[in-house]
C-alpha cells in the first residue's frame, strides 16, 4: 500500500512538471519581472490568452475584426481604406488582390484584397529603437469575403506591440497610439463605407 500511494505522488510529481511546469515558469515570470513591464503588458497578455483559451486560434488573437456592410461594395471599401489613410497621415505602400475564386463554397474564401500602409517617419524611429517592429510594417487591412457573401477587414492588434514589453519611451508611445488608433478607426469606417 505504501509503495502505491508513493508510486502516486511520483507520477503525479511526474505529470505536474510535465504538464504544469512551463505555466508555472511562465507565472512566476510574470510575477517577478512585472515590474520592468509597461502598466498595461499583464492585461494585454491576460486578453490574448483569454481569447486563445476560447477560441484556439492564436491568428485571431492577435487580429482586430471589422463586419463589412452589405451595403458597400468592395471597390467602395477599399476605396474608403485609401482615402481614410491620408486622413490619419499614413501613406499607402501597396494594394494586392490575392485571389478571387468564383465558384466559392459558403463557408470559403472567395475573394482577398489587401491594402498595406504605414507612417515612413514613425517606421523610422520604431526601427531605429528595434528592428524587429519591422515584422509589423507595413500595417495591412485585408478584405476577406466569403463564398456566401459576408466581408470582414482584418487588421493586426497592435496592443502587445504597444504594451507588451518594456514601456516605450514617451514619444514613441504617443506616436504609436496614433498608429494603433489609425488601424482600428481605418477599417471600422471603411466598413461602413466612410470617407
Amino acid at each position: 500500500m505504501k509503495k502505491s500511494f508513493i508510486t502516486a505522488l511520483m507520477a503525479m510529481g511526474i505529470a505536474f512538471f510535465a504538464s504544469g511546469c512551463s505555466t508555472v515558469h511562465m507565472g512566476w515570470t510574470a510575477v517577478t519581472q512585472q515590474h520592468k513591464l509597461d502598466d498595461k503588458a499583464m492585461e494585454a497578455y491576460d486578453d490574448l490568452f483569454t481569447n486563445v483559451a476560447e477560441y484556439g486560434d492564436p491568428a485571431r488573437a492577435m487580429m482586430n475584426e471589422y463586419k463589412v456592410a452589405d451595403d458597400v461594395s468592395n471597390e467602395d471599401v477599399i476605396e474608403s481604406i485609401k482615402a481614410l489613410a491620408e486622413e490619419y497621415n499614413m501613406r499607402v505602400t501597396g494594394d494586392v488582390k490575392m485571389f478571387t475564386i468564383p465558384d466559392a463554397k459558403a463557408n470559403e474564401v472567395k475573394y482577398v484584397e489587401n491594402v498595406s500602409m504605414c507612417s515612413l517617419f514613425i517606421a523610422k524611429k520604431f526601427l531605429n529603437h528595434s528592428r524587429y517592429f519591422g515584422g509589423f510594417m507595413p500595417c495591412r487591412i485585408m478584405l476577406v469575403e466569403y463564398g456566401n457573401g459576408d466581408r470582414y477587414l482584418i487588421t493586426m492588434d497592435l496592443t502587445l506591440a504597444i504594451h507588451g514589453g518594456y514601456p516605450l519611451p514617451d514619444e514613441m508611445l504617443k506616436l504609436a497610439t496614433h498608429v494603433k488608433t489609425a488601424m482600428e478607426e481605418i477599417p471600422a469606417r471603411a466598413a461602413k463605407g466612410d470617407f
